[in-house]
């Protein structure tokens, strides 16, 4: 899909997973200028990283990785840490063992600062109430409060864009599809908890999300999911 780029520039927080990816897509076809960010936190699928890399070089994006080794000691938790298994379904009550506290707040914090000091506006972040997984900084609210808390903080008007908010992961696939990125997505992202590429493990939470929305895609459109695993 082509749009009319008449927007000047946006950083995207980008991952290196799906939902970072199609949003990565999704600005390119909207901006003149886009600027990937990407944090090491220390993060246990931390080729993830090297996902984005891959995907910036090949797509000729510019890309940066900034260090946040900090939030993995603050925050130790089955994404922090080897040793913790990352829970395979979501406690009746309280946050998944692979919510890392404050992950969001900084990471949209420190791209805000990024942003300004090259005069943009705009940040784009994936984050998703549809289908956030019981993770707090998803939230539309979170989102919306924390746009108001850096543009009083830093005087200036910043715009946190959330493409994904409403959408399910089907409907996340659907956007990808009709970017004409859906086959980058599928091969060329790692949105699974234990560092597997593409379709992933197929069990930690993340790779069940995200296979269950393809497979309800590609049945929407008549598509034969027979690689789905």
């Amino acid at each position: 899909m082509q749009e009319l780029k008449n927007k000047k520039a946006a950083v995207v927080v980008f991952s290196g997973g799906q939902d970072s990816t199609t949003c990565l897509f999704w600005a390119l076809a909207r901006y003149k200028s886009v600027i990937a960010l990407s944090f090491d936190y220390g993060q246990k699928h931390i080729k993830e990283l090297d996902c984005a890399r891959a995907i910036c070089s090949k797509y000729k994006v510019e890309h940066y990785i900034m260090d946040m080794s900090l939030l993995n000691q603050l925050a130790p938790n089955s994404l922090t840490r080897q040793d913790i298994p990352v829970d395979e379904e979501a406690p009746e009550q309280g946050t998944p063992n692979s919510f890392v506290d404050g992950r969001n707040h900084l990471f949209l914090s420190y791209a805000a600062v990024f942003a300004k000091q090259r005069g943009i506006t705009d940040i784009i972040t994936g984050v998703s109430q549809s289908d956030f997984s019981g993770y707090p900084d998803c939230r539309d609210v979170f989102v919306k409060s924390l746009n108001t808390t850096l543009n009083l903080a830093m005087d200036y008007p910043f715009d946190l864009i959330t493409p994904l908010m409403w959408l399910d992961k089907k409907e996340t696939w659907a956007l990808a599809d009709k970017l004409g990125v859906m086959d980058i997505i599928r091969n060329e992202t790692l949105t699974c908890y234990n560092g597997i590429m593409g379709d992933g493990c197929g069990s930690c939470p993340s790779c069940k999300l995200r296979r269950k929305g393809l497979t309800a895609y590609l049945e929407s459109v008549n598509r034969l999911p027979d690689s789905v695993t």
